[in-house]
C-alpha cells in the first residue's frame, strides 16, 4: 500500500467512528439542544477529508461532493419545524 492508500483507509476509518459516535450521542439528546443529525455529521466529515485531501484533486474533490450531496439528503430529510404559534 502506498501513502495515499494508507491516508485514504484511515480517514474511512476516523468517518466510521464518528459516525457511530454521533449516533450514540443523538441518542442521549438534550431537549431544547440541535445536534448534528447522524447524516449531517457524516456529511461534515467527508467535507472535512475533502479539505485535508485537497492536495489530490481526484480524492479531495470526491469526497467533498459525496458531503455536500449528504448534506443536501439531510436538508430533504429532515423534519418540517412547527412555526410559532404566537407569529401567526
Amino acid at each position: 500500500m502506498n501513502a495515499s492508500q494508507i491516508y485514504i483507509a484511515i480517514s474511512i476509518a476516523i468517518l466510521a467512528i464518528i459516525a457511530v459516535l454521533l449516533l450514540f450521542v443523538s441518542k442521549r439528546k438534550k431537549p431544547g439542544g440541535k445536534i448534528f443529525t447522524p447524516l449531517a455529521g457524516l456529511a461534515f466529515g467527508f467535507i472535512l477529508a475533502g479539505l485535508f485531501f485537497g492536495e489530490e484533486r481526484p480524492i479531495g474533490y470526491s469526497l467533498t461532493g459525496m458531503g455536500v450531496i449528504l448534506a443536501v439528503v439531510d436538508m430533504f430529510k429532515r423534519p418540517k419545524s412547527k412555526k410559532h404559534e404566537s407569529m401567526g
